[in-house]
Formats: C-alpha cells, structure tokens, sequence
C-alpha cells in the first residue's frame, strides 16, 4: 500500500526524493582541502612578473626580430624605389649663371660684371695640388666613397629631430647636390632626396666630374662663387696660377667663408685662418699630395685687400667703356654679355693705369670748383687704348671724362688748320667744336702714324669656356699724306724731340687751352712719338641752381692748370716709356 504523506513511496516502498515530503539537505560549509573557486585557484597559480616575462623572453625577442626585419625589408623596399624613381636635376639658374670678367693686356684682373661673380673652368685648369687641398679639408674619402657619409646624415637627422644646430659633414658630392642641385631649405625630406641624388651621382659621373662642378659652384665669399672667381678675389691669379700654398689657403677658406673672407685685413681672422691652413697642408702631407719639402717650404700667402678701396671703384670707368665694345663686337646686350661667362682682355696697362691716377689725385681743387682730369693713351697706328683715365671716383662721378667729356677746341686743333686734305674721319674730328679727349688723342695719333689714321679699339680679345669668339682687328687708313702730317707735327711742337727723344725733361708737349689767363675753362696737352700718344685735358664745373646740376666753371689758376696739365703728362709718359709699360716694349718690338 502506498502512503501519501511528505513524500511518496514508490512500489517498492522506496521513499522518492523528489517528493513533497522531502526534508532540504543543508548547505555545505566545509571546503576539501586544496580546492577553492577557479578564480581563486588561478590567482594562487600565477607566477610572479620576473618569471613570467623570463618565460615570455624567447617569444617576444623573436616576435620584435620579425617586426624588425619586415621594418628593414620595407625601409630597404622604399629606399630602392625612392632611387629608381629619382631623377637628377637640372642646376638651379642661379648656380649656373656666369659673370663676364675685364681683364688688362698683361691678364691682371680689371674687374666683372654680371648677378654672381662665378665662372666655370675645366678641372684640367685646376693645378692638382688646388684639388687635393680642397679634398683634405672637405672631404678626405671622396675619391673612394659611395657619395654619402652615413655618419654625418644620422648626426644631421638627429639635430633635424631634436631642434638642435644644422650639422655639417657632408661629402663633396652631396654639398654639390645642396649647390648646385636642390633648394636650400632644411627639412628630413630635402636631406633624404639630397642623399639619393648624391648615390645616383656617384653612379653616373665620374669623381672628375663631380669634383668640377663642385669647384665651378661652392661659394669661398667676397661675393666669389668657384674656384676661379675666388683665385681672382683673393689673389689676383687665374685659377691655373694658384700656388700649393694659396690653393691650400682656399680651401681652408670653405669651413665659414663668411668670416674668413676678411683675411689679410682683420688680424684676428687672418690668424685662425692660418691656423686651419696649417691643417690642410698636414693633411695632404700625410697623404702623400705634397712631398715634405713642399710642405716645409709653403709659407702663409698674402690677400688681396678686402673690402676693395676707391682704386677698384676708379676701374670701373675702363669696364664701361669695354663691356659697352664687347658687347657690340658679339651683337648682344650688355646684360647678356655680363651673364655670359666672357673672359674680355681689354687693351688697358693697369699699371700705368694706376700711375696716372696717383699723379691726377695730387690736384687740390679750387673752392666751390670740381676740376676734372681726363687722360688718354694709345698706339699710333694701332688704335690699342692703353690709358683711359675718366675720373677720380666712379662711385661719385659716373660720367667719363675721357670718352664723353668736352674740349673747347680752341687752339687744340690749330696744329691742323693748313692741312690741305684730310680724310674721313679724321676731317669730320677737324670740324669739331669741341672734341672729346679720346677724339684729340686719336687725332694726333694720326700725326704720329705718318698720316695714317687706326679707329681706337679697347677690347684686343673675348673668349667663352677657353674658346676664342672674338679677336681685335685693327681699322687703319690713311687720312693725311705723309708730308701733311710731318708739318702737322712741326706746327704741334708735340713730337719726339731731337734730344734725348723720349725722356720726361726732353720731351715736348703741346700745352694750350682755350679762354685766356684767369679766365680759362679748358687746358690740354698732348705729346707723342712712335710708341704712344698721351692726352691730358682739364676742365672744370661747379653746382647748377637746381639740385643735381653742373655748369661749366673756370679752372683755378692755384696750382697753375697748364703747368698741373704738363706735370702729369710728363709723369704718366715717364711711367709708359721707362717704366717697362706694355705698350712701349710692344711698339719697340714691332718697330
């Protein structure tokens, strides 16, 4: 029988647990030893950190070993694509922009005109000791590197990143590339095109290549960019000329040629200069660039003046009336003749040059009076100008007296008036109210010449990248007969006299002018023989009633204009004839 109660019973009379009947059974409070919730079990299992990273080390090395070499495969992938699709540019305009350089008939350097006082030359024009003085201070593995330093980009990249001062350190060719190449901002991404650029260069030129461009771009100061113009600023020499202790000089100078560029004027400078001079010549001693007798014998050069005086300012009347010739002997503009890149050896004797200025500069005025002083030199039956003095100061006066300036012709063409026939164009000079100087001089240059009239010419010749474009030929014809023009000269009294011919004291001058005793405004005196026609003219001006004006004045007779006029011919035909200038030995030769 089954009874129903708080639980059932099944037939066996089993009481079902399940039931209605069934008491709860309590809750367990005892814990098995050892065992726990699982939270709780693990947090008593973990290891301490230092050993779970020891475990962990293996892993993670190889995982950061992996990350690394896909990094380098991916820097290495992009860096050969970045080579590939980098082109090498052309130069900036800027650097390739070239001045035109003056030059006198013995090559010493008149002066130049143009934007950049730069010129290329062939590195077979540079002495090979100038090359290994440049490599020693800048870049001492160039002749073996791959055209980087790796070094000195890490320490660049570094001082990009951090904000600190731009380093220096680059090799020859990436200055190049900085030059001549790419643009000078200062970024990560101009660094890294100027690397490329300087590996792909290394690849296409040849070191040669890469050395000449360097040395026709880098800038030494004193406004000289390349190895020629910096040889002129400096020294006064072509490039070809520099000695191992001027090329050393030069080189020294590319560390901060803002600051060097005062050597020879600023004490302080010129001795740390010489100093890091001493450097580069150890260097390329120790290299094997010069022998150790070269190195004892180099002695520390002198510098050309810097900044330039009132002397170089007094040149540029010669460079005008030059570059205005050579420009319409090559049928160009002046502006396209002065950043071409000429090379103009004029027709000038730069020492005589220098004398005439010294005597002309001896003149002390008169107040409130402007006394110019124009002389004029040339070779009768040539036409060569060896002497075109325009003014004292260009940078006052831009007027040339010589070429420009006026001569009441007064008593200054009188040698002429019976002249039965003269020729063009001489016979249109003889009409002249009022001649120019250079116009006298040519005049009686004819006299000179047996009658035979030469075109005075200023530039002899023009060459472009060593290539001669322009040689002088002279224009000569005859305008007087013979018999003409010795009575010319006889009425002159300004030829060769039959004593002691060509001597300051025997000389003879034709002094003259126009306007008489206190009132004169024009003085003029002229002297010649075979070799040379000298010309000196006076005049004078004072301040016009409106600003900026002038008007013709009296010449002031205190020192005495004719005897000032005769004293600086004198001098200047003493310097032509004995003091061994160009035009007289030339003449005697020809003669």
């Amino acid at each position: 029988m089954n009874v129903i109660g708080n639980g059932t019973r099944d037939g066996n009379g089993t009481r079902d647990r399940n039931g209605p009947d069934r008491l709860p059974r309590p809750a367990r409070t005892a814990r098995r030893p050892g065992k726990g919730t699982l939270s709780e079990r693990r947090h008593r299992e973990r290891a301490p950190l230092r050993i779970r990273l020891r475990r962990n080390w293996g892993r993670r090395l190889r995982r950061l070993f992996y990350a690394f070499l896909t990094l380098l495969a991916t820097l290495c992938a992009a860096a050969v694509v970045a080579y590939h699709l980098t082109s090498i540019p052309k130069p900036h305009p800027k650097t390739v922009t070239q001045s035109t350089v003056f030059l006198d008939s013995d090559g010493a350097y008149l002066g130049r005109r143009g934007p950049v006082d730069r010129q290329d030359i062939p590195l077979s024009a540079v002495p090979r000791h100038v090359q290994d003085a440049v490599i020693a201070a800048e870049n001492r593995s160039f002749r073996t590197d791959s055209g980087i330093s790796p070094r000195a980009i890490a320490r660049a990249t570094l001082a990009t990143l951090t904000g600190g001062d731009p380093q220096g350190g680059s090799t020859i060719t990436q200055q190049y590339v900085k030059n001549a190449l790419l643009s000078p901002e200062r970024s990560l991404s101009r660094k890294a095109r100027e690397a490329l650029i300087a590996i792909k260069l290394d690849r296409t030129r040849t070191k040669d290549e890469i050395l000449e461009g360097y040395l026709d771009t880098v800038y030494f100061g004193r406004g000289a960019a390349g190895i020629q113009s910096a040889a002129r600023n400096y020294f006064g020499v072509d490039a070809k000329n520099l000695t191992v202790a001027q090329g050393a000089a030069l080189a020294s100078i590319l560390n901060i040629p803002s600051y060097y560029e005062k050597a020879g004027s600023d004490p302080k400078v010129t001795a740390k200069l010489e100093n890091r001079w001493e450097w580069v010549l150890d260097a390329m001693a120790a290299s094997g660039s010069i022998t150790v007798k070269q190195r004892a014998a180099a002695r520390f050069p002198a510098f050309r003046f810097y900044p330039p005086g009132e002397t170089e300012g007094q040149r540029q009347y010669l460079i005008d009336v030059a570059a205005k010739e050579a420009a319409d002997r090559l049928g160009i503009t002046e502006d396209g003749l002065a950043s071409g890149g000429y090379s103009v050896t004029t027709t000038f004797d730069l020492a005589l040059q220098d004398s005439a200025t010294q005597l002309v500069q001896k003149h002390p005025g008169g107040k409130g009076v402007r006394v110019h002083t124009a002389i004029v030199g040339m070779v009768p039956g040539d036409g060569a100008v060896r002497l075109l003095y325009g003014g004292s100061d260009y940078a006052r006066q831009s007027f040339n007296d010589a070429v420009s300036g006026a001569v009441e012709a007064g008593t200054a063409l009188e040698a002429f008036s019976e002249v039965g026939h003269a020729d063009e164009p001489l016979s249109k000079l003889l009409k002249t109210a009022a001649p120019t100087p250079l116009n006298l001089a040519s005049a009686y240059a004819a006299v000179a010449a047996d009658g035979r009239y030469a075109t005075p010419y200023t530039v002899a010749r023009i060459t472009r990248e060593g290539r001669t474009v322009y040689q002088a030929r002279t224009d000569v014809r005859q305008v007087l007969d013979e018999k003409e023009a010795l009575m010319a000269g006889v009425r002159s009294g300004a030829g060769p006299t039959p004593v002691a011919a060509g001597s300051a004291e025997a000389k003879g001058f034709a002094v003259a002018g126009a306007g008489g005793g206190i009132t004169r405004r024009t003085v003029w005196a002229t002297g010649y023989d075979r070799r040379l026609t000298l010309t000196v003219a006076l005049f004078a001006d004072r301040a016009g009633s409106r600003k900026g004006t002038a008007v013709p004045a009296q010449l002031p007779n205190e020192p005495s204009p004719t005897d000032f006029a005769q004293r600086v011919a004198a001098g200047t035909w003493e310097a032509a004839t004995k003091g061994g200038s160009k035009s007289a030995a030339e003449t005697d030769a020809a003669d």
